[in-house]
């Protein structure tokens, strides 16, 4: 919550909207957000998530400074200009560069991270006339730390395509009442010199890309995620 506070410069001024269901991780996210700065939760009604047109005027006429939206939201919503000069945060399901491009008058952010990190674990702040090809997932946030592994368990050379692990704070406790698939994809983290440390091995592949940033590059199996939805096509 902290971490997040200060990356996206949330303060009493600021007025989150709560655009995720209860029902999903970043609902916490957005909570933890607004209420560990003093800022104001805005809570459009039902009908509202589900009309992007008409969630783009609730956003502008509640002056909304901080949101939390998948990328799906702007497919055919013309006015993108919701959340002008202040802060997006794209989440759940990799953006188009073409998108990125077109929200240029917001500041945005594109965030990475499964629910078994505690909802986000990397962000990537769009620089200024950004005008890539490829959308990077970033860099850890605070008290996290990401590795990328080969099939051994051994850290890939940079540039490389490795498997995703995620360690730190945000790692969960595991799977409720699944102890074979916690013990499949929580395991002791050996780069870690606290004990007991864990990482979450999450089956998505990504690089390092010269500059730093992380590049996403899909699954390890045949997983796909639909606006946020973890789908086996099995």
């Amino acid at each position: 919550g902290v971490a997040q506070i200060g990356l996206f410069g949330v303060g009493s001024n600021s007025r989150v909207v709560q655009f995720a269901s209860f029902g999903f991780d970043a609902s916490a996210w957005e909570l933890v957000m607004a209420f560990g700065s003093g800022a104001a939760l805005h809570l459009p009604a039902d009908e509202l998530r589900q009309a992007s047109n008409r969630l783009s005027d609730y956003l502008r006429s509640e002056a909304i400074t901080h949101g939390t939206l998948p990328p799906v939201f702007f497919q055919g919503n013309r006015n993108r200009e919701c959340l002008a000069s202040q802060v997006l945060i794209l989440a759940g399901e990799l953006p188009k560069a073409g998108l990125i491009r077109s929200l240029a008058s917001a500041s945005v952010v594109n965030a990475y991270g499964p629910t078994e990190a505690t909802v986000c674990a990397t962000v990537w702040n769009c620089p200024a006339g950004f005008d890539g090809s490829v959308v990077p997932i970033g860099r850890p946030i605070a008290n996290t730390r990401v590795y990328l592994l080969d099939g051994h368990g051994g850290p890939v050379p940079f540039g490389a395509v490795g498997e995703l692990y995620i360690g730190g704070a945000g790692v969960a406790r595991g799977y409720l009442n699944r102890p074979e698939l916690t013990a499949e994809r929580f395991l002791a983290d050996p780069f870690s010199g606290e004990p007991g440390a864990r990482m979450y091995k999450t089956g998505d592949l990504a690089r390092y890309l010269p500059d730093g940033n992380l590049e996403f590059l899909g699954r390890n199996d045949e997983q796909v995620k639909i606006r946020g939805f973890r789908i086996e096509p099995g």
